[in-house]
């Protein structure tokens, strides 16, 4: 046995951070993944939406019908109009760890954060922080850096509205290169308002404002020429519900708790699913399937639960068994709303029960017609993951089950869990020998993918490439067994590189969609250029980097453009997919609608799509030009 290093332990040993202390060196606990703004779910997104939570706190509670946010480079300030923090407490509720109101389930009775920890977070992870409340004719502010105290401000009389305004920018020591994207603060937003109708938020001089809650959300999310039947809308106490079905695969469910988005769902989420299957079943008489009732489902359902117990500080899985102490289980509150209000619906709807009863009985006919080849296709998968090399997995997996020491902190890395698609031997060899284990996994393709588009899911099992990525991700259920938080396109960035990335693309949208639509799917961003002397070497990835190196390094440095993955030594890969990954998120726009855009580029050559490439051509031939 190797000699064990004998260290000692003493009492200088153990040692206490401070609150601010504490949340820099362990960020993940606090606000998930750091990130450099490149995903939906990046730090610098939920420190603006730990200051937006407290202002829709605020506007539930009754107060401030309005809020502000301006982002100008990388200042945040966000303004609401609510009763503004006691001036007394400014500095205690944005530096003392567990100070807050929120511990007074009397004053907000169904907030999203109780723990007194997000505006710590937030001040602790930025480099400048100024809070400033409104009250009463007077004001009160404080200004901090890193969660240090520069300034304690005297009150001073003011003619301003009351409410609180927050201003911070990110520390970039923590959140690295980064930068905000307009697409993902959009969604976010549209999501506070449709879950607070009335509620108008303004950020950079565009309004945003809903009327009609869940039913909005619903006609922004789906294409109504797709829709099996119009929206079905309902609302009770505590309560909202909208749905319909489409013509895509699996299941599309946006799920909310006071006003928090729940990407990850919770038992809220699965008590809508299984009550809404009991329901479908009693209207009629029949004891479908649950997957043919649920499949091409597109619902939203939020819930006010008082005091809600969430299995992570980010808030993006519920996991409260009851709606308030002593009340009724999550399951039988929705099960009850929907017995009552869904069937109630459908018997005054007898058009919308009828094509409901359609879609439902398509849906088992053609679950039917597959089983034979799922069988077949799955016995293959089992078989052939036994002895081939196509996935080098990783240890953590999204679903895995946190362990009872350092849940938080497990939860954390989880949304680190990646795995790249890639195609050859040679790259994806590069990207295996350079990745973390831990969080990391490779998928090689074997050739170009085939072409789906306008293809039945009879495809994806028939097809052994799309069969046993499939299983990879273990998503031929649904999102619920996802293995990766994120999938990564990983192929060269010449032209055949870019037909398999548009191939898969059409793979994911076309037979699992929901996997772009909660913002799953990246491409990988690669250097196209080497620029070094014998003192530095400077990757570039794009020819306007390039040009800076060059300038930069000056006296004719070497200048080696990549042309694939393959020729990028596991050494020089490991810095690309580590810390500093660049990952261009694939991004559904409001209003973009899936085959809509599969008929534009997979489908019959068009004048447009022509256009298209002929332009998109010539800003690539400019570029070769260059090198």
């Amino acid at each position: 046995m190797a000699d064990i290093k004998q260290t000692n332990y003493t009492e200088d040993d153990i040692k206490s951070l401070d609150w601010k202390e504490h949340i820099r060196l362990r960020p993940g606990m606090y606000i998930g993944k750091l990130g450099d703004g490149s995903a939906p779910d990046d730090g610098i997104y939920v420190l603006m939406k730990e200051v937006i939570d407290n202002c829709i706190d605020e506007h539930t509670m009754g107060f401030g019908k309005h809020v502000d946010i301006v982002i100008d480079d990388k200042m945040v300030s966000i303004r609401d109009y609510g009763r503004g923090i006691p001036l007394g407490k400014v500095v205690d509720v944005v530096s003392k760890i567990n100070t807050g109101a929120k511990y007074d389930s009397n004053a907000f009775q169904k907030s999203v954060g109780l723990n007194g920890v997000g505006s710590k977070a937030v001040n602790a992870l930025s480099s400048y922080f100024k809070v400033t409340a409104f009250r009463e004719g007077k004001e009160k502010s404080a200004e901090f850096e890193r969660g240090v105290l520069l300034k304690d401000h005297k009150e001073i009389k003011s003619s301003e509205e009351n409410g609180t305004l927050i201003n911070f920018i990110a520390d970039e020591n923590i959140f690295r290169n980064y930068h905000f994207r307009n697409e993902f603060i959009d969604s976010q937003l549209w999501n506070y308002c449709y879950l607070n109708a009335g509620l108008v938020i303004n950020f950079n001089n565009k309004r945003y404002v809903s009327k009609n809650g869940l039913l909005d959300l619903l006609q922004h999310k789906t294409n109504p020429d797709e829709l099996r039947y119009p929206i079905i809308h309902l609302k009770g106490e505590d309560i909202e519900v909208a749905l319909s079905h489409n013509n895509d695969y699996g299941e599309d469910i946006f799920s909310f708790v006071n006003g928090q988005y729940t990407t990850q769902g919770g038992t809220h989420q699965q008590a809508f699913r299984e009550a809404y299957v009991k329901v479908v079943r009693d209207f009629y008489k029949k004891d479908y399937d649950a997957s043919d009732i649920r499949t091409s489902i597109v619902a939203a359902v939020s819930v006010r639960v008082q005091e809600p117990v969430f299995e992570s500080q980010t808030k993006t899985k519920l996991g409260s068994q009851y709606i308030f102490e002593g009340g009724p289980s999550m399951k039988k509150f929705i099960e009850e709303f929907l017995a009552k209000e869904l069937d109630n619906y459908l018997h005054r709807n007898p058009t919308v029960a009828d094509s409901l009863k359609k879609r439902i009985e398509q849906n088992e006919k053609e679950r039917k017609e597959l089983a034979g080849i799922k069988k077949l296709a799955n016995e293959r998968a089992k078989k052939a993951n036994l002895h081939n090399k196509k996935l080098r997995d990783c240890r953590v997996h999204l679903n895995d089950d946190p362990p009872a020491k350092n849940k938080q902190e497990f939860i954390s890395t989880q949304t680190n869990s990646t795995i790249f698609i890639t195609e050859g031997d040679s790259a994806s060899g590069s990207i295996t020998k350079s990745r973390n284990v831990d969080t990391q996994a490779v998928f090689s393709l074997r050739g170009k993918p085939l072409n789906c588009f306008g293809l039945t899911k009879k495809v994806v099992y028939e097809n052994e490439e799309f069969n046993l990525l499939q299983h990879a991700l273990n998503i031929e259920d649904g999102l619920e067994g996802l293995r990766y938080n994120n999938v990564v396109i990983a192929t060269d960035a010449d032209v055949d590189g870019m037909h398999i990335r548009l191939l898969l693309m059409t793979f994911f949208l076309q037979f699992f969609p929901d996997l772009v639509k909660r913002g799953h799917v990246y491409i990988l961003e690669t250097p196209l250029f080497r620029v070094r002397n014998k003192q530095e070497t400077i990757y570039c990835y794009d020819e306007t980097e390039k040009q800076n190196a060059v300038k930069k390094l000056g006296n004719k440095p070497e200048i080696t453009r990549f042309k694939g993955l393959g020729e990028i030594s596991p050494e020089e890969f490991g810095k690309f997919i580590g810390r500093d990954i660049r990952l261009q998120p694939v991004i559904l726009e409001q209003g973009d609608h899936i085959q809509h855009l599969l008929e534009y580029y997979m489908g019959k050559n068009t004048p447009q799509r022509q256009d298209f490439i002929i332009d998109n051509l010539r800003v690539e031939l400019d570029l070769i030009e260059t090198i």
